[in-house]
């Protein structure tokens, strides 16, 4: 059986450090056999790779894609520190994403699928989830994602 370690090596993907929280709240906790993470932007080396809303004559879709894939590795990231290592990662629950949406873009789960295709290619199965139109995200930002991983039985 592959591991989550050993899966994102073949990838070529890399773990990002945990992004530090923009506010009062902590990246990731443990609750049981789950790691659940707080929103995460898409922030790669300190700053963040997209903003704007998302849609005619406003940031492409496409880019927002992009982000949301940043934004779910750094869920992963904070979800294996809370858990103590990205092997004790067994798969993705759910994911719940939002989209800084100009008032006619209708397109977010589009949108959220660079998170769900990225956790596809990691993990086996599949996930639920939601993909929200919101106003505004906090610093600007395109996308948020937050995830719920199932955890492995401790080594």
């Amino acid at each position: 059986m592959t591991t989550t370690s050993q899966r994102l090596t073949e990838l070529g993907i890399e773990l990002p450090p945990v992004a530090a929280p923009v506010a009062a709240y902590v990246p990731a906790l443990v609750d049981r056999a789950v790691a659940r993470t707080s929103g995460q932007l898409p922030s790669a080396g300190g700053s963040l790779t997209c903003t704007g809303s998302v849609g005619q004559g406003g940031t492409d879709p496409a880019q927002a894609k992009e982000a949301a894939r940043v934004a779910a590795l750094n869920a992963l990231a904070a979800a294996a520190e809370a858990a103590g290592g990205l092997d004790r990662l067994a798969g993705v629950v759910k994911v719940t994403g939002f989209v800084s949406s100009r008032p006619d873009f209708t397109g977010q789960a589009a949108v959220l699928n660079g998170a769900s295709e990225l956790y596809g290619e990691i993990f086996e199965g599949g996930h639920i989830r939601s993909a929200v139109g919101v106003a505004v995200l906090p610093l600007d930002a395109s996308v948020e994602v937050e995830a719920e991983f199932a955890l492995t039985e401790p080594a």
